[in-house]
């Protein structure tokens, strides 16, 4: 998996698709034919001729789903020139998927990805309906011969935890994204929540193991799964 994850915040020149214009901007150079999904209403500017669709017809086959909180919504970008994309000041994370890779990001931590990317709500291995994170993220997969870009948000400098190394366990209201394909389980623990002033007196984790890596930030995300931009 390559791409800037953590590192990297300063203002990058104009090279690759996606990159960081300091921590808290995804600077996207358009093309035509390379069209963008990006979360809506998270435009902040854009240099070239540049259109948005607010409602393309691949994200309205999945509408409904966004109704119970489970998806993102999100708004098409095509033409030439530079895009520039916010989400209320949040930290930015790219990454490149080469291909045949794949990551699964929480609904409300996707700021775009590439539309050739293939991409749908699926169902998290292992998460309770009492977790605050749902019971679904936002699957996208590299199944084409050529790279793919991905940028996330995270409520503060995130860090990227290598499962390769150990277990990893990971509150699941902190949870950004994984990598696909790694050994997912749920591990409760009673007591933590009472001692910590934060629940009813169990606290549940995912754990994951396995070739790549989870990405968290460092808020406890728990606020309602969909809100649409004015």
């Amino acid at each position: 998996m390559q791409g800037q994850l953590i590192d990297h915040y300063g203002q990058t020149p104009v090279m690759d698709r996606m990159s960081k214009h300091g921590s808290k901007i995804a600077k996207v150079v358009m093309w035509p034919g390379f069209d963008l999904f990006a979360r809506s209403g998270s435009m902040i500017g854009y240099e070239g001729l540049i259109e948005f669709d607010p409602q393309p017809p691949q994200v309205r086959n999945i509408a409904k789903s966004w109704a119970t909180g489970e998806g993102v919504p999100l708004m098409t970008a095509k033409g030439q020139g530079l895009l520039y994309l916010a989400d209320y000041g949040k930290d930015v994370i790219v990454l490149q998927l080469t291909p045949n890779e794949a990551v699964s990001v929480n609904g409300k931590n996707i700021l775009a990805f590439d539309a050739h990317l293939q991409w749908g709500i699926e169902r998290v291995k292992g998460v309770s309906m009492m977790s605050g994170m749902g019971m679904f993220n936002v699957a996208i997969r590299n199944n084409t011969p050529n790279p793919g870009w991905v940028a996330m948000v995270s409520k503060g400098t995130p860090i990227m935890l290598d499962t390769r190394e150990a277990p990893t366990f990971v509150d699941t209201d902190a949870l950004v994204g994984y990598t696909e394909g790694l050994h997912i389980e749920k591990r409760r623990t009673a007591g933590i929540g009472s001692m910590l002033g934060r629940g009813s007196g169990e606290a549940f984790q995912l754990g994951f193991s396995g070739q790549g890596f989870v990405v968290v930030q460092p808020s406890e995300d728990a606020r309602p799964h969909f809100s649409m931009r004015g």
